[in-house]
């Protein structure tokens, strides 16, 4: 809840608002925003795409890219923020793709997690997460990473905080 309440704040005092799009985390990241007092405010609403087509057909991710890597891949996260952002006219779109677990999926351990945001100017930023433990604990690590992700993205923090 505190980083959802952070990347909150860092909205309100930008002026700006963002929007989700999640995999792995079902509406997780969402959930956690809507939970912070005032969220109208700043989030604009999200997509939860847990299948792969879904991923292309709802927001945009390309199809061909999605055949040659899988929906576990960098390039996949960044299309998912910009289709969040585009589908909402939010300023920031974040964005999450990964495998929770408990096997492997597109060649990629459990564990493995992609985060994106992308922001005004077509400015976007990737994180590649590598969690362990168990299924919820991958899923609510994420949840904090991205969270973190867009919170610094807000900010201008080119470094970031986003470590889980």
């Amino acid at each position: 809840m505190e980083a959802a309440q952070a990347a909150h704040r860092a909205l309100l005092e930008a002026g700006s608002t963002a929007a989700t799009a999640e995999s792995l985390t079902g509406g997780l990241i969402g959930a956690h925003l809507t939970a912070v007092p005032g969220a109208s405010a700043t989030y604009r609403g999200g997509a939860v795409t847990y299948a792969t087509d879904t991923k292309a057909s709802v927001l945009g991710v390309p199809e061909a890219l999605l055949a040659e890597h899988g929906a576990v891949h960098p390039d996949v996260a960044v299309h998912m923020a910009c289709g969040a952002r585009r589908l909402t006219g939010a300023d920031f779109g974040v964005a999450v793709t990964g495998v929770a677990g408990p096997e492997p999926q597109d060649g990629r351990p459990v564990g493995t997690v992609y985060a994106a945001v992308a922001g005004p100017e077509s400015h976007t930023r990737v994180v590649r997460f590598s969690f362990t433990g168990d299924r919820s604990g991958i899923r609510l690590d994420t949840v904090t990473g991205a969270l973190r992700l867009l919170g610094a993205a807000v900010r201008g923090d080119v470094a970031g905080n986003t470590r889980a």
